[in-house]
C-alpha cells in the first residue's frame, strides 16, 4: 500500500480521478477496452465527480457494482444501483458505458452472485475504487472479513458499527431501517484488480486507515 494524503477531500477526489482515468486510457490504448469496480457512499463522492467528467472514451469501459442491501430496491435512497445511476452513469450526465452490470437487492441472491461472477470473472480487472469504513469494513466485509473464501460475492450480515455509519451518514433514519444482510464482492475479489485506489476523505475513517499500514 502506498498512502498519499491531499488537504482537502476536493484535491483527494481530484487526484483519484486523474490517476483511474489514467489507467483506464491505458488499459483502452493497449486493448480497446478496459474494466472498473466502483464503490458508492460519502467517501466516493468527489472521486466519481471528477472521474464522470474526466477525458474517458466511457463507451469502452465496463462497470461493475461492488455491493448492495439484500431487500433494497433501485429507487431507495440508500440504493448502491441508485447512487451509481444518479451519480455516474445516470443520462443527465450524458455519460454512457459499454455495460453496467449491477446487484439487484430484490432478486435472488444466490442467482445475482451466480450471474455477477460469471460476468466479472470472463477477464481481469483493471482498476477498483474501493472505500474503507469507519470500523475498517471493505466493502460490505466487515471485521473479522473472510479472507479464505474463493468466491468472488457471497451474503454477509451487517454489524452494528456499519449501521451506525449509514445512518449517521443520512443513508437511513435508524439503526432499525438498515437491512440486516448486503450482498458485498469478496476481499479476495477485489484483490484480483490490477489497481486499487481508496479515497478516505474524512478524519473519522483515520484510526481504520491507520490499521491497514
Amino acid at each position: 500500500m502506498k498512502p498519499n494524503i491531499f488537504p482537502t477531500p476536493q484535491a483527494l477526489g481530484k487526484a483519484a480521478a486523474a490517476k483511474t482515468a489514467q489507467i483506464l486510457n491505458a488499459a483502452i490504448a493497449e486493448k480497446g477496452c478496459a474494466r472498473i469496480i466502483l464503490s458508492t457512499g460519502a467517501s466516493q463522492f468527489e472521486t466519481i465527480k471528477n472521474l464522470r467528467e474526466a477525458d474517458v472514451d466511457w463507451t469502452k469501459v465496463e462497470m461493475f457494482h461492488l455491493d448492495e442491501y439484500i431487500g433494497v430496491d433501485a429507487n431507495h435512497g440508500a440504493s448502491f444501483v441508485k447512487y451509481l445511476r444518479e451519480r455516474f452513469v445516470g443520462l443527465e450526465n450524458g455519460l454512457s458505458l459499454k455495460k453496467a452490470h449491477y446487484i439487484d437487492g430484490l432478486a435472488d441472491p444466490q442467482r445475482v452472485m451466480a450471474d455477477m461472477t460469471a460476468e466479472l470473472r470472463k477477464s481481469p480487472v483493471d482498476i477498483a475504487l474501493i472505500g474503507i469504513g469507519e470500523n475498517a469494513h471493505i466493502a460490505f466485509n466487515d471485521p473479522p472479513a473472510d479472507f479464505d473464501t474463493r468466491d468472488a460475492f457471497i451474503i454477509v450480515d451487517l454489524d452494528d458499527a456499519c449501521k451506525n455509519q449509514q445512518v449517521r451518514e443520512g443513508w437511513f433514519p435508524t439503526m432499525d431501517d438498515v437491512p440486516k444482510q448486503a450482498i458485498t464482492m469478496t476481499p479476495y475479489q477485489i484483490m484480483q484488480a490490477n489497481v486499487i485506489i481508496s479515497a478516505v476523505p474524512y478524519a473519522q475513517k483515520a484510526e481504520a486507515v491507520k490499521k491497514q499500514q
